[in-house]
């Protein structure tokens, strides 16, 4: 009987399974391949990348550059097969799919703590520990009891995300705050008004916009609550400004009147870094977006942490349904990991599934864990899958999930600079306490088994 099960050999369930097995506890992974296969999926191979073969941006002063950077320190198996089959991508970091895909394969195969089992599973098992980590487009039985588990209520089949905007960038002189009829305090909102002629050449750029081509499986059908932008323009010039983009309750101190249309922004993190575009989910491609977005008054010169996007994806409302360890609430010893608990991108769910790996190997060794400090991209990955949210939506990870710098007004690039020096300290602080410390195998021997290995990997 092996020590954990893990369900799913996508990027969080490998990553999960391999930092568990490296600290000498046995896994048994299972994989629905090749006996079944999401609509997404063409390959039988683990850690299948069925989009892009990017794992995004590389610099430092990218967050999700940052995340990489800790993780790679942190010992993940995705980040170190990734660096073997990188490929030329600019400020990028991508890979060759097929050859990353095939090395993960044959490691998790190989490793003589892993049991990978072929099958399709309808229920959450009775044996625990257990992480559930299926992916995506997870369906069927096993989607259907983990609505059980969790209540259906908590569990999304599609996401729809709406830009987010850092809070510097935004022009004071257009935007201002306020919230309709006065009502929750002037900071409630920020607000972006329109005249009627913006506004009208806004929506003529949206219809126009180049739009992103819904794959087969994701072709799904739309919620009236949560629209695209553009499909809401679509039905008629006047929608939006008496939907999202409604000015009624607002007066623009510039003018003192009320403005044709307004565009508001909800305040994102308790720092106030940034803001999300209230109702601004969108299929736009990102250039687009970013193009048509400045033409908003106020936000001409807009830098985006994260752009908008509408597709298929299943996943829980972490914050009300998972527990501190991230396991659900009322069923101990039973965790989610990757894009059904709430994360977004590969290198997340991968994030995800490494600091459950070695939560995991701790207990089993009956040692300490916690999971890493905030101030880290790590640390915040798991803050925001814990911080309630009115409406949660899968993210990739942001600067403003980070603290800011205390008592330092820097430039953008000198803070996040700064943001990451800071990440990096305290991430080695970290492994230090609590990851070497309770390792189970002498740190000396780890590293020459690992020599030996990396040896026969040639």
């Amino acid at each position: 009987m092996a020590d954990v099960i893990v369900i799913g050999a996508g990027l969080a369930g490998t990553e999960c399974a391999w930092q568990l097995a490296e600290r000498d506890v046995s896994v048994r992974l299972i994989e629905q391949k090749p006996s079944s296969r999401t609509p997404a999926q063409h390959s039988d191979q683990f850690a299948e990348l069925v989009c892009s073969n990017s794992f995004r941006g590389a610099a430092l002063h990218n967050a999700v550059g940052l995340l990489k950077e800790e993780m790679r320190r942190t010992g993940s198996l995705v980040m170190e097969v990734g660096e073997l089959h990188r490929v030329p991508a600019g400020g990028a970091f991508a890979v060759d799919r097929e050859q990353f895909s095939a090395e993960i394969t044959r490691r998790v195969e190989a490793h003589p703590l892993i049991e990978v089992v072929h099958e399709v599973l309808d229920r959450i098992p009775d044996d625990k520990p257990v992480v559930i980590a299926p992916g995506p487009l997870t369906s069927g039985g096993l989607a259907d009891d983990v609505a059980r588990a969790v209540g259906a209520e908590h569990l999304a089949y599609y996401d729809a995300i709406a830009p987010i905007v850092s809070a510097d960038s935004i022009n004071w002189e257009r935007a201002f705050r306020a919230s309709r009829y006065d009502k929750g305090g002037d900071d409630a909102y920020v607000n972006c008004p329109l005249d009627k002629q913006e506004y009208e050449a806004f929506v003529k750029a949206l219809l126009e916009a180049e739009k992103v081509t819904p794959r087969e499986f994701e072709k799904v059908r739309y919620f009236e609550g949560c629209l695209p932008i553009e499909v809401m323009a679509a039905r008629g010039p006047k929608t939006l400004s008496f939907g999202c983009m409604k000015p009624v309750g607002l007066t623009d101190p510039r003018t003192g009147k009320r403005p044709h249309a307004v565009v508001q922004l909800r305040q994102e993190d308790e720092a106030g870094t940034a803001f999300n575009m209230v109702g601004f989910q969108t299929r736009m491609k990102w250039p687009e977006q970013k193009r048509i977005f400045r033409m908003i008054p106020g936000l001409e010169t807009a830098e985006f942490e994260r752009l908008g996007s509408v597709h298929r994806n299943t996943f829980v409302n972490s914050p009300k349904v998972l527990d501190d360890d991230l396991a659900i609430a009322g069923l101990p010893g039973v965790y989610l990991a990757g894009q059904i608990s709430g994360v977004e991108g590969y290198v997340e769910s991968a994030a995800c599934g490494l600091l459950l790996g070695l939560k995991l190997a701790h207990e089993a060794k009956h040692r300490p864990f916690s999971f890493p400090p905030r101030t880290t991209m790590l640390g915040a990955l798991v803050g925001h899958l814990r911080t309630p949210h009115d409406d949660f939506q899968p993210s990739n990870v942001m600067w403003s999930m980070v603290p800011p710098i205390e008592g330092r007004r820097l430039p953008k690039r000198a803070r996040r600079d700064a943001q990451s020096e800071r990440a990096l300290q305290d991430l080695g602080a970290w492994l230090t306490d609590v990851v070497e410390s309770g390792d189970a195998v002498d740190g000396s021997a780890r590293q020459a088994d690992r020599r030996v290995r990396a040896i026969s990997r040639g």
